[in-house]
């Protein structure tokens, strides 16, 4: 009875919001036809895959790709230079644009507010090439940076010493992404209410009590799910700026797990090792991403939130 009135019910406002369900179909086709369905090609890291031959023509190896990998003598540096890379990046980038929000929040003006939100946001739009470039141009051995330094008798190889490239590939990163990020976190403290504000203030409480009390509580549930996000993608450090800023002098530092998967499927076509690396990857991430989900959740349960 209890299933004939879930059913019911469900049907019901299916038919009451019928529209709204309709708008769901393009983004639900969408997600299945670009993400779901690609996922046929994972028989590739099971199988020698010959692309004459196809997916399903190709012979089938089991794990032997994966044994392949998890045997390579570079597997070690692979994983730490990947882990180090996304926990530095976590840890050192998940904060500022928090803070950045919390600052812009405490301006008085709109209007210095508003053009301050257009010149921080605009890195975000700089295609990573550019970045990259300007990383170039600014840390090479005749750049800026070393002519300064050059003033107190220092020269640094920014660009060929492993030791520097994951500060320049973090705090690139944040430059460019930190005002982009902090517009989640500012449009939640737009959306506080102003009475606790002005009650506070009669209460006497200074600007860091107003933070520590107001804003970063409502802040919390926002920094959670961008914190459970941010640690269920620790593995996926995407290849294009690591790939980009790799010399041959900084591979002990630059070669991560998603360049090397770029350089065995795409460079010496070695599809299955590659495909098997991927999933590798994947899973790993998949599993990180339930373990922070349930540490959170258990977190929160135990402040009775």
């Amino acid at each position: 009875m209890s299933t004939t009135v879930a059913k019911t019910s469900v049907w019901t406002q299916m038919k009451k919001y019928k529209m709204l369900y309709l708008m769901l179909i393009p983004g639900l086709l969408m997600t299945f036809i670009f993400k779901y369905i690609p996922m046929y090609g994972v028989l590739i890291a099971f199988k020698n895959y010959n692309p004459l031959r196809g997916i399903l023509g190709s012979s089938w190896v089991g794990f032997q790709e994966f044994q392949k990998f998890l045997s390579a003598p570079n597997l070690g540096l692979l994983l730490g230079n990947t882990l180090k890379l996304s926990i530095y990046g976590l840890l050192w980038g998940f904060f500022p644009p928090i803070i950045l929000s919390i600052m812009l929040n405490q301006l008085m003006s709109d209007r210095i507010k508003k053009r301050l939100q257009l010149i921080l946001y605009a890195p975000n739009f700089i295609s990573l090439v550019v970045i990259v470039g300007m990383v170039f141009l600014f840390f090479s051995i005749e750049g800026p940076i070393n002519n300064i330094l050059g003033m107190f008798g220092v020269k640094a190889s920014f660009l060929t010493n492993p030791d520097y490239f994951r500060t320049l590939y973090i705090a690139s990163g944040i430059w460019q992404g930190m005002g982009w990020a902090s517009t989640l976190y500012t449009a939640t403290l737009v959306n506080v209410d102003p009475a606790l504000i002005e009650a506070s203030k009669l209460d006497g409480a200074n600007i860091l009590q107003r933070i520590w009390h107001i804003d970063l509580p409502a802040l919390k549930p926002v920094m959670v799910i961008q914190f459970i996000l941010a640690a269920g993608n620790i593995m996926s450090v995407g290849y294009e700026k690591a790939f980009l800023m790799q010399t041959s002098l900084n591979l002990p530092a630059s070669e991560i797990i998603s360049t090397y998967v770029y350089k065995q499927g795409l460079v010496s076509g070695n599809y299955s090792y590659s495909t098997a690396v991927g999933l590798f990857n994947t899973i790993i991430n998949v599993i990180l991403l339930i373990v922070v989900n349930k540490i959170v959740q258990r977190i929160n349960d135990g402040e009775g939130l």
